[in-house]
C-alpha cells in the first residue's frame, strides 16, 4: 500500500494540471464543461476512493497470487514482453469486470458513482467507488494466471491501466483518425457516459477499443446524436458517499417490499434496472424519459458558498498529500483515524451542498475529532518538521471550516428560500445567481 500511496503522491498533481488546463481551455473557448458544485462532488469522490484504497479496506476473496500458485502452467521471466502480455491480459480482464458492473443489477453500484457525474469533464474521472467490500477482479485474470505471468508484474502494471483511463474524460478533444480503430479515444467513451437510448451500455473497453469490436457493445459516437450524461435514475446529490449506496439501497427497500420470496434472491442477479412487478407500480423513482428534456440537478447557492466549498476540497487534497508524504512513518492505527477524519469532511461539506441540514452537524464532528488529534499528537502527525508552525494552520482550517458551517447553513437556507443572504455594506448592490446547468 506504500507503493501505491507513494504512486498517488505524483499522480495527483499530475491530475490536477490537467485538469487546470481543461478548464482554463474551456474558459478562453467559452466552451466550459465544469460546474463547480459537480467537480468539487466529483474529485471528492476521488478522495474517497484513494482512501479507501491505500488503506486496503477491501476483503479479497480469490487473490491472484492463489490463481497464480495452483493454476500457472509455465512460469514466464520478468521480461518486457511479459509486461505487455500483462497489459493486455489485464485490458481483457477490466472489459469483462466494467460489462459485468452495467448488466448485473447487484453490481451497478459498483460502478454507478462513475456515472453519477451530469458532465463530462476530467474531473468526472475520479469518480470512483467506494461501495467495493469484495474483491474478485483476479478471477478475470485467469489467462494471465494459466501462463504464469508474475504477481508483482500485474502490481507494477494495475496503476499505470488505471492511470491511463483518465485522459480521455474531456469534450474537448474530437475524432482520432485511424486510433479510433486501436485505443478508447474521447469520442468512444462520450458514448459510453451517454444516457441516449443508441448509447446505453456501450463502449465497455479501457485502454483498447479492440474488445468492443470483438463483443459487439461497439458503437460511435453520432453527429446527429449530442450525448447527454449521467444515469437513467438521477442521484440528485453531490454527496459521494451518499451516491456510492444509493443503488444498493433502492434495491434492499424493493427486496423488503415485495412479497416473493424469490424475488427477494433474484432481483441482484438480474439485468440492471430490474425491479419487482408488485413494488414498481407502488414505489415509484424518479427516471429519466426523455433525456433532452432533463433539467440538471443544480440547487441554488451563493457565489461565497460555492467559493468556500471549493477551499475545503483544495485544503482536503492537501490534508491528503500530506498524508501520502508520511504514509510510511504513520501507524495503521494513525493512518485509519487521519483518512477517516477526511472522509468524515468530505460527507460533511458536500451534505452542506445539499442543503443536507445533517451537514453542519457533521462539520462539527470532523472539527473536534481533529482538534483533539492536534492536541493528543502535539502536532498534526509531523508536520511541524517540515513546515514550522504547520500545527497553527491546521487548527485554524478547522476552526475557521466550522465557522464556516455554521453560518452558511443559515444564509443558504434563506438564500435557497428566496432570500437575500445578508452581506457586508460594501456588496449589497452584488446579485448571487446559480451557475447555469
Amino acid at each position: 500500500m506504500e507503493a501505491y500511496a507513494t504512486a498517488l503522491l505524483y499522480a495527483i498533481p499530475g491530475f490536477t494540471v490537467l485538469m487546470a488546463i481543461e478548464f482554463s481551455y474551456g474558459a478562453l473557448t467559452g466552451k466550459q464543461t465544469f460546474r463547480m458544485m459537480d467537480s468539487i462532488s466529483s474529485i471528492s469522490s476521488g478522495l474517497t476512493n484513494i482512501i479507501k484504497d491505500s488503506l486496503g479496506l477491501l476483503v479479497i476473496l480469490i487473490s491472484y497470487p492463489f490463481l497464480l500458485k495452483y493454476l500457472a502452467v509455465y512460469k514466464l521471466p520478468t521480461t518486457w514482453y511479459v509486461f505487455l502480455i500483462a497489459f493486455v491480459a489485464k485490458d481483457f480482464a477490466s472489459y469483462w469486470d466494467h460489462r459485468m458492473n452495467h448488466m448485473i443489477n447487484g453490481f451497478w453500484n459498483r460502478h454507478v458513482i462513475h456515472h453519477s457525474s451530469e458532465e463530462f469533464n476530467l474531473p468526472c474521472a475520479l469518480r470512483q467507488p467506494i461501495s467495493v467490500i469484495f474483491g474478485f477482479f483476479p478471477l478475470f485474470l485467469l489467462p494471465a494466471a494459466i501462463v504464469g505471468v508474475p504477481y508483482k508484474v500485474i502490481a507494477v502494471i494495475a496503476p499505470i491501466h488505471l492511470f491511463l483511463q483518465f485522459w480521455y474524460h474531456t469534450k474537448h478533444i474530437g475524432k482520432l483518425g485511424f486510433l479510433e480503430y486501436i485505443i478508447v479515444t474521447p469520442s468512444q467513451h462520450r458514448v459510453h457516459h451517454a444516457i441516449n437510448p443508441a448509447y446505453i451500455d456501450k463502449n465497455f473497453s479501457a485502454i483498447f477499443c479492440i474488445w468492443d469490436r470483438m463483443f459487439g457493445t461497439f458503437q460511435e459516437e453520432m453527429d446527429d446524436v449530442p450525448p447527454v450524461y449521467g444515469v437513467l435514475t438521477p442521484v440528485r446529490t453531490w454527496n459521494p458517499i451518499r451516491i456510492n449506496f444509493q443503488h444498493n439501497w433502492k434495491l434492499l427497500k424493493d427486496a423488503w417490499n415485495t412479497q416473493s420470496w424469490k424475488e427477494r434472491f433474484q432481483l441482484w442477479i438480474r439485468p440492471t434496472g430490474y425491479r419487482p412487478d408488485d413494488v414498481k407500480q407502488q414505489y415509484t423513482y424518479d427516471y429519466i424519459d426523455d433525456v433532452y428534456a432533463y433539467e440538471k440537478y443544480d440547487p441554488p447557492a451563493t457565489l461565497g458558498f460555492k467559493v468556500v466549498s471549493f477551499l475545503h476540497m483544495v485544503f482536503s487534497v492537501l490534508l491528503l498529500l500530506w498524508m501520502f508524504y508520511a504514509f510510511g512513518k504513520l501507524s495503521s492505527y494513525e493512518l485509519l483515524q487521519y483518512g477517516g477524519l477526511i472522509f468524515v469532511g468530505v460527507y460533511g461539506y458536500t451534505a452542506m451542498m445539499d442543503g443536507d441540514r445533517l451537514g453542519p452537524w457533521v462539520e462539527t464532528l470532523r472539527a473536534g475529532f481533529g482538534l483533539w488529534l492536534l492536541y493528543s499528537n502535539g502536532q498534526w502527525f509531523g508536520l511541524d518538521s517540515l513546515l514550522p508552525g504547520g500545527s497553527y494552520l491546521v487548527a485554524s482550517y478547522f476552526g475557521l471550516t466550522l465557522l464556516a458551517a455554521w453560518y452558511f447553513y443559515a444564509t443558504e437556507e434563506a438564500f435557497r428560500q428566496g432570500k437575500k443572504p445578508p452581506l457586508p455594506a460594501q456588496q449589497t448592490n452584488l446579485q448571487p445567481t446559480a451557475e447555469p446547468g
